[in-house]
């Protein structure tokens, strides 16, 4: 089925127990694949679900000053309750996040890939967003990195630049900075 759009509803959901097995399963294939893991909180340096879940502990532990408190969310279909994604996202951003990271991660798992999840995940993360009451988000990619682009395009970003890798998160050098509306409109007094 890879290269064909899909109309397959899922839904994002904080992790859960019962989705531990997916989860290192999630992990097993994008290291199979030899994919970074973006988005992901930090999942390919965990050996268990329990390790990884400990989001904030681990995390704070590992940026010190530089952490910024995120949330994490499975991409599960609806139909079948099978993990397809996992997409954080990250606020208030710092100057890190700024310059390369942006607001919003994402990996989709390599055997449900080009079926369009990574577009419904972030239109759904914005969603998110709005109710955080945030009007905008940063989210970057690759220049390289064509599908992500697209997803980013296809939730409405605009591009504001691109700047030099300096942080060696990218396989090409550059980064591609995109701020996307999330409809968020301040209720006027």
């Amino acid at each position: 089925m890879t290269g064909k759009r899909i109309n397959e509803e899922i839904q994002l959901i904080r992790p859960e127990n019962r989705y531990a097995r997916q989860v290192m399963e999630f992990k097993e294939e994008l290291e199979h694949n030899g994919d970074g893991f973006d988005g992901c909180a930090g999942l390919e340096e965990c050996d268990s679900f329990e390790e990884w879940i400990r989001f904030e502990e681990r995390l704070k532990a590992k940026y010190r000053e530089g952490y910024v408190p995120s949330e994490v969310f499975l991409a599960v279909r609806k139909k079948d309750d099978r993990l397809v994604g996992i997409i954080d996202y990250r606020h208030p951003l710092s100057e890190f996040l700024l310059s390369f990271g942006g607001n919003i991660g994402y990996s989709v798992r390599p055997s449900e890939r080009q079926k369009g999840y990574a577009t419904e995940m972030l239109r759904s993360q914005l969603a998110i967003c709005r109710s955080y009451g945030d009007d905008q988000v940063l989210v970057t990619c690759d220049r390289d990195n064509t599908a992500s682009r697209k997803t980013i395009l296809a939730n409405g970003g605009v591009l504001e630049n691109e700047v030099e890798d300096t942080a060696g998160l990218s396989k090409c050098g550059w980064i591609q900075r995109y701020w996307i509306p999330t409809g968020y409109r301040e209720e006027a007094p």
